[in-house]
């Protein structure tokens, strides 16, 4: 059993998990409301109302709460109080993936003895600066079940403590550590899909496009409501600017953060948008139609369509940013993330 990504609730966890766990058995006929339109006529899903409503009013319930270590701690609790229960895995074993900068924590999830299609290395999202292996432990455990496929989810240098490159560096590294490690554990490395959700998102595609002229690539990056342009706001970050769980000032805070120099917002590191799209493993994107991020990842993936790569693009309009973690109390989002699952089990079984 990993013990990296087990989290004990606090008091006021439990009270959350409690609550969720109602919301989670309540008809959705029940919680239906006036609920908010966007500018593109979606409307927002009524149990994902109640996450918002909560992430304005509820102590603990925002993204970010005072201090980076405080907000480090209430996500993991928060995360943990949404997630999905599954029995345990027949692997559940952390490890530590060397690297030139020092050794990178990971969790390698297998569902059951007998083997696996493919690996997922997932990138975990709280951007660049909260967020952990803890904090995605039940996404991860729903990629694993419905792919069929192991998952490698790292725990990569977060900001302020390690700013930009090193998240950038603990990723390639980690995914060029899972190209290595792939035959020891009885899996073909060319069956490898790199996965992650905002932040992550960014970090997957910034790893397809730095390990492209490797001799094994991934066979797809699967972008969750990825943060792809840190330089640029567009409609949906003002549309959406605050009360939906991620806002433009958490936004602002995880780019000043991340950043050392506003210089670097040019960097395709930090913003693939502006990189070598060409050539690229093919695309699985999927948006919240309430997400400040939503815009960005559209035209990230006609930028990628213009440059050949192969996409396929999910609009989830009644959601807001970070529904992949909230399993628990959305049946959309437990469809949505099957259809990820889905995504990636197809590329794995395309290799030849």
């Amino acid at each position: 059993m990993s013990r990296a990504t087990s989290i004990n609730l606090s008091l006021q966890g439990r009270v959350q998990r409690s609550a969720m766990r109602v919301l989670a058995k309540t008809p959705l006929g029940v919680l239906q409301r006036r609920t908010r339109v966007n500018a593109d006529g979606e409307r927002l899903l009524p149990e994902i109302a109640v996450v918002a409503f909560a992430s304005r009013h509820v102590p603990g319930a925002a993204l970010m709460n005072g201090s980076v270590g405080a907000s480090r701690v209430t996500l993991d609790e928060a995360s943990a109080a949404m997630a999905e229960d599954f029995p345990p895995f027949a692997i559940e074993e952390d490890l530590e993936i060397p690297s030139p900068d020092g050794p990178i924590s990971a969790t390698w999830y297998r569902v059951e003895a007998k083997g696996a299609r493919g690996l997922i290395v997932f990138l975990h999202g709280g951007g660049f600066v909260v967020g952990s292996r803890a904090s995605h432990d039940s996404l991860v455990r729903a990629l694993a079940v419905a792919s069929g496929a192991d998952v490698l989810s790292i725990d990569y240098r977060l900001a302020p403590e390690h700013v930009f490159p090193a998240a950038v560096d603990d990723c390639v590294a980690a995914f060029r550590f899972a190209v290595e490690k792939a035959a020891d554990w009885g899996l073909d490395p060319r069956k490898i899909v790199v996965a992650g959700d905002s932040a992550g998102g960014n970090l997957s595609t910034v790893v397809a496009q730095q390990v492209r002229d490797d001799a094994v690539v991934p066979c797809l990056q699967l972008l969750i409501y990825p943060a792809v342009d840190l330089s640029t706001k567009r409609p949906s970050v003002h549309e959406f600017s605050e009360g939906l769980f991620l806002t433009e000032a958490d936004m602002d805070f995880f780019t000043a953060t991340y950043l050392p120099s506003p210089e670097m917002l040019d960097d395709p590191r930090a913003t693939p948008l502006k990189g070598d799209l060409a050539g690229l493993a093919p695309a699985h994107i999927v948006v919240a139609g309430f997400d400040p991020l939503r815009d960005e990842g559209l035209e990230y993936a006609a930028a990628l369509e213009r440059a050949g790569v192969e996409v396929t693009l999910e609009r989830v309009g009644g959601m807001i940013h970070g529904f992949a973690n909230m399993g628990l109390i959305s049946p959309t989002a437990r469809a949505v993330v099957g259809r990820m699952a889905d995504a990636a089990a197809r590329a794995m079984d395309a290799v030849n």
